[in-house]
């Protein structure tokens, strides 16, 4: 999937947040995994200059809203996303890239938060997705000095998982997409789903949860049919 607005440096506008929230709530018949990209030479610039009209109060929660409803799909959608990212993550991009669950960054790549400059709060998820991510305190800093965190920076906070080579981000994302499609749907959709949540919860609570997140998963018709293969195959060697 592919931001496609090379021109704006893939900023994000009204119809292309909705794009993206209509793709991932009807997503396409036997998709397993999805690799979201920007084209171009950025991977997002964040939320279009042009949508930066005063807004009342009412119309800047319901654009906010409209962003959270699609990184909620994202995130706690059926199918895990893997982020290949290059050049400008910013903004409404960083809190794009949050909400996927693998994250792949060529040497390109830097991240802000430049919303304070225009007096603004991030309206994205950054509060509450990237704070997760760096910690509360970092978020906090990196709101307050809106300043560029390299790619080498975002690796080590977390803000990406795989920091290959120049031009090779796409193909590494493939590559370990490939490699998620190979499990179990099911499986898949249930780690997405459950251990953000389950982080969330005290410990007794997430163990509970994680006890019924086991149970059924291996009550899956393909969990059952995979495990007896393996050992079939063990008791055949």
């Amino acid at each position: 999937l592919t931001l496609d607005r090379p021109d704006k440096r893939n900023a994000v506008d009204g119809p292309l947040i909705a794009a993206i929230e209509g793709f991932f709530a009807d997503p396409t018949d036997g998709t397993r995994v999805v690799v979201l990209t920007g084209a171009g030479d950025h991977f997002c610039a964040g939320l279009d200059i042009a949508e930066l009209k005063v807004l009342d109060a009412e119309e800047a929660q319901a654009t906010s809203r409209a962003w959270h409803r699609t990184t909620e799909k994202i995130q706690f959608g059926a199918l895990p996303v893997v982020a290949a990212m290059k050049g400008m993550v910013l903004g409404g991009g960083l809190e794009i890239a949050a909400s996927t669950h693998v994250r792949v960054a060529e040497p390109s790549t830097f991240y802000q938060l430049p919303e304070v400059g225009l007096g603004i709060f991030p309206g994205g998820g950054a509060s509450a997705r990237v704070s997760r991510i760096v910690g509360a305190g970092r978020a906090v800093e990196m709101m307050l000095t809106a300043r560029r965190v390299s790619a080498d920076e975002g690796q080590a906070l977390g803000l990406s998982h795989h920091l290959v080579g120049d031009g090779e981000g796409l193909d590494t994302a493939m590559e370990i997409a490939g490699s998620i499609a190979k499990n179990s749907p099911f499986a898949n959709t249930t780690i997405i789903n459950a251990v953000p949540r389950i982080a969330d919860m005290s410990i007794s609570d997430g163990l509970f949860a994680e006890s019924m997140a086991t149970a059924l998963t291996q009550l899956s018709n393909e969990a059952q049919v995979r495990v007896k293969g393996f050992l079939d195959k063990r008791g055949g060697s």
